[in-house]
């Protein structure tokens, strides 16, 4: 079976990293050929970057072929943005995409070239895959073809996201200077819909409560104003007060990291905290409990496909609307009682870190592995 994949490589974007993690599994299948044509990125300003996966995978992903102009192949799948609905030329077009919104948003249409997704998915076979049923909502809302739109999830490689062993943890966490200390963790790339002024404000407070908590945030200065936006939020959501007395407790990580060095970070925390408002799937949190961490995020989005209550503790939240852009948009607004409450419950409970540490690995191995999620594309691809 001949893949033309076209797609993003080398940037610390989720639809990139998702794209490698992908094509490194297509090249373990020796019935697969798999070409790779280099879209432009997202933005002007994003630089290719080395060193982000491990020296013998980065030069399988180097060595990709490209496609000959005139090689049609079985299938073609598109792992970029804007997106492109168009017919390949293959046998079988699918397409990745997401809605974090609750909609295709009116600038992506506009990118696109369409009036909505009626214009781009009707008249074609293009297939739609997004990675989970909260983003199959939103292409639904807007016009998608019902039995056109499939929900495959992301996957984790469980070989690098896996827990440490306790003593080795101990020794890292030493070096890290944590070892009396409670280290919540999260990493998103710092905008509003990431919940990262919640977290702070929720913080603020839990730090007042346990003077042994941390938290790390794993920002992308590379693709966005990361660090710029977290001191902003800290500023407009905090007294100068509360600024003095969390700073010393918050470590802010701006570079971006290979797969294992991101898997360190889950190893050391505690718990995991994504108070998301809206996501097309949110990948850190699937990572974080294959490494055997409880996580704490938002109820009713798309986390809720993977996660259960074994391993996760759910913020509550409501389903919300806003006009922006000249749009209506949907999220979720996570409740700030409860973001504190489930931080205090993390702390408070051992037996429940415990259960999710023997638990949520063994859940992701099961269902989440890199293989198993390309099996599923494969259904589709064929």
């Amino acid at each position: 079976m001949q893949i033309i994949v076209e797609g993003w490589r080398f940037v610390p974007h989720s639809f990139a990293i998702a794209n490698q993690f992908q094509l490194l599994e297509f090249l373990r299948r020796s019935d697969l050929e798999v070409y790779h044509r280099e879209m432009p990125y997202f933005q002007d300003d994003w630089q290719r970057k080395s060193g982000l996966f491990d020296p013998e995978q980065e030069a399988q992903l180097k060595n990709l072929p490209t496609p000959p102009p005139n090689l049609a192949g079985d299938a073609t799948l598109r792992m970029f943005m804007p997106y492109d609905f168009t017919p390949s030329g293959s046998r079988r077009t699918v397409v990745f995409a997401t809605t974090e919104w609750g909609i295709v948003q009116k600038v992506m249409l506009s990118m696109m070239g369409v009036h909505s997704i009626w214009d781009a998915h009707h008249d074609n076979d293009t297939i739609i895959v997004t990675p989970s049923n909260w983003s199959k909502t939103g292409f639904l809302r807007h016009g998608a073809v019902s039995d056109r739109i499939m929900v495959i999830p992301h996957g984790v490689d469980t070989e690098v996201y896996r827990p440490l062993p306790e003593m080795e943890r101990k020794n890292l966490r030493q070096q890290w200077g944590l070892d009396d200390c409670f280290v919540f963790l999260n990493i998103s790339i710092m905008t509003w819909n990431k919940g990262i002024r919640p977290l702070l404000k929720a913080f603020a407070a839990i730090v007042d409560r346990y003077p042994q908590a941390r938290l790390i945030l794993k920002g992308s200065d590379a693709i966005r104003r990361s660090r710029d936006m977290v001191i902003q939020d800290l500023r407009e959501m905090l007294t100068p007060a509360q600024i003095d007395r969390v700073l010393p407790c918050i470590a802010y990580i701006g570079d971006s990291l290979p797969a294992s060095e991101m898997a360190r970070l889950h190893q050391i925390a505690d718990a995991y905290i994504a108070p998301y408002l809206a996501e097309g799937f949110n990948m850190p949190v699937l990572e974080a409990a294959a490494c055997g961490l409880p996580v704490i995020c938002t109820k009713g989005g798309p986390t809720d496909d993977f996660t259960t209550s074994e391993f996760a503790l759910y913020i509550d939240s409501a389903l919300t609307t806003m006009e922006m852009n000249h749009e209506t948009r949907f999220y979720l607004h996570p409740d700030l009682d409860s973001i504190i409450e489930m931080m205090s419950k993390a702390i408070e409970s051992p037996g429940f870190l415990d259960r999710a540490r023997r638990f949520s690995p063994g859940f992701v191995r099961d269902r989440y592995t890199w293989a198993k999620i390309v099996d599923r594309w494969l259904e589709i691809l064929w």
